[in-house]
This record gives structure tokens, sequence and C-alpha cells, in this order.
């Protein structure tokens, strides 16, 4: 094995990926989850790919108490993959504490930890919503962050801060923040892909779902923006290219090549798609049509945003390579095998 790697939030839809990447490029993987937005049947599916069935601890990151026992458990831990927040932005702007304290505190908790155990690297699951609405498009790493949209948003800001003011007070710590833009897709298997509870929060489920007749209709938010065809603009990446990047920062760590403590990567495929122009695109790498109508704009919701992936792609060595026509067909194939439909 090249080394243990314990992955917060690892029964989620970005960290099972995740996992599946790790154990296929050689890694023993520990998983801890506490199961509020997965089911721990991922831990059986991603066995059913890779053939080797992840340690998996179900329990909040806010407990600290646990999380000390599992890393005394664990002896050696090489790098800890932190995937483990709450992530729905509405629900943040409904529940604002329950937000801070959860994607504060299970960060502070393990930072706690590897300062105890003396694990020394972190890659952080971070998100473009540090953008805001950015002033120029695409956006670098050097784009300035702006005033978060809700309070999930500005968990990731504050989480970022945090690392920073941490890795200077230790910079023996060395972490990794990769900045996501919009994930989707499932593993090729169909074995494992976005399963949200209740109504999806993300755009490709509820296509997804409306396709198989589990939805009535699709809202698109607006048509009257500043965009060639009225819709909001995003950059969407197919779920394993992203998976892929966490286990080329956690060898970059692993094998100290990062340049200082901290480090920060967009993570997206430098194309920005219109919500109009995947309904289309999902249409014709399916043959599926999705029954959609268009509404008023939705409060919050930012107008266009997507990455300049140069720094990823030359300091990484890390570039997404599926088209988002087959990254469409993944998550309608994931759609169709949990819904037991042919």
């Amino acid at each position: 094995m090249k080394g243990k790697i314990l992955v917060t939030g690892g029964t989620g839809y970005i960290g099972s990926h995740t996992v599946v990447e790790l154990q296929n490029a050689g890694f023993e993987v520990v998983i801890v989850d506490d199961l509020s937005n997965s089911t721990e049947v991922v831990v059986d599916q991603i066995e059913q790919i890779t053939g080797i069935r992840p340690e998996f601890h179900r329990f909040n990151l806010q407990n600290l108490e646990l999380l000390e026992k599992l890393f005394e458990h664990s002896k050696v831990i090489d790098a800890v993959i932190h995937f483990a927040a709450f992530k729905a932005v509405g629900e943040s702007v409904a529940k604002p504490l329950q937000y801070y304290r959860n994607n504060l505190l299970s960060l502070i908790n393990l930072f706690d930890c590897m300062e105890r155990f003396q694990v020394k690297n972190l890659v952080f699951s971070s998100s473009c919503t540090v953008y805001g609405q950015p002033d120029q498009l695409p956006v670098t790493e050097q784009t300035p962050r702006q005033t978060a949209e809700s309070p999930y948003g500005n968990t990731k800001i504050v989480c970022e801060d945090i690392i920073r003011d941490n890795t200077r007070a230790n910079p023996e710590i060395h972490t990794i923040a990769l900045r996501y833009f919009n994930p989707i897709g499932a593993h090729p298997s169909a074995l494992i892909g976005e399963l949200p509870n209740g109504v999806p929060n993300n755009l490709v489920p509820f296509v997804t779902q409306t396709a198989a007749g589990i939805r009535e209709q699709l809202q698109v938010f607006g048509d009257d923006y500043n965009t060639p065809d009225g819709s909001c603009i995003r950059d969407y990446i197919n779920v394993v290219d992203l998976a892929k990047a966490h286990v080329i920062s956690i060898e970059r760590l692993l094998n100290q090549q990062n340049e200082g403590p901290f480090e920060f990567f967009n993570v997206g495929t430098g194309n920005g798609v219109s919500v109009l122009g995947l309904l289309h695109a999902f249409e014709r790498a399916t043959g599926q049509k999705v029954n959609y109508k268009i509404v008023g704009r939705r409060a919050g919701d930012i107008e266009q945003i997507y990455a300049d992936t140069t720094k990823a792609n030359k300091v990484l060595g890390w570039k997404s390579d599926v088209s988002l026509e087959d990254t469409l067909l993944s998550a309608w194939n994931w759609e169709k095998k949990i819904r037991g439909m042919s």
C-alpha cells in the first residue's frame, strides 16, 4: 500500500468516487461519515467496484472524543481528505447556526487531531462559491474572493481562512484546497453516483429524475440573464475527473512537491455551459426528452461562473478528460440503475 488515507464524508457523492480512485491507485482508505446524506450501502458498492472494502466508521466529526479514538485506533494516517460538511445552500439560509457549527467545528476538530497524532497532510474540499459573482471571467486562483451568497458558501470561505491561519501557526501541516466547480455524472459502472435525500439541490439529479418520470417537470430559473440563451452558466465537471484530482493532490503532498504549506487550485473544465445548453446536451446524449418550463429567477443565483484551470493543469498535472455528453450519459445510466429501469 502507498499509504493510509482518512476520508471524511467518504460515503457521499464526491467522497465515494474519490475512495474508489484512491483504492485503484494503491492507497488504503479509512472512511468516517455520519450518513446524514448517504447510506452505508455505498461501502458495499465501493467494494464491488474495486474488490477492496474500505474501513468504515459512522459518526459526526463534531464528536471530538470519537474522532480522537479513530486516530488512535488507525495508528499511522498519512493524509486526510476532508469532504464532510453540510452543503445545501437553501437549507443553510434557513439553518445558519447548524451549518456554521457542523462545517467549522468539523475542520477544527480535524486539525486538533492531526496536530496531536502528527498527521501532516490535508486535502480540503472547497468550492467556487468563494468567488461569488466574479467581476471577470474565467476565474483564476488570483480572482478575489467575494462576500458569500449563503451561510454554506461562507463556511467554505471561513474554512479556508482557518486553514491559512493554522498553517501559518503550524507550517508542518501542509494543505491543498480544491475549489470545485459543478460536479456531475456517475461512475462508469453505475454502482455509485449522486443520490440526494429528498428534493435534489443540484441540477443534474433533477434532470435525470424528470427524465425518469420521478418528477413531473424541471424548472429553469430565469431566461433573461446576460448570457447567450438567457440561462445561468456554470462549469460542469465529471465527478471521476474531480476524484482523480484528489489522488494527485494526495500524491503531491506525500511526495513533498507542494510549494508552501497552503496551496489552492480551481478544479473545473474551463468551459461555461448554460442550464439550457446542459438540458439539450442531456437530450442528445440519452435520447430522452426533459419536460421543463422557464420560471422567474431564483434569489442568490450567480449569473455565470467558470474556471481558468491553467494552474491545476500545469502545477498538478491534472485536467478534465470526460466530455459533457459522456458525463450526462453516466448520470442517466446511474438513474436507470437505481430505479430498476432497463
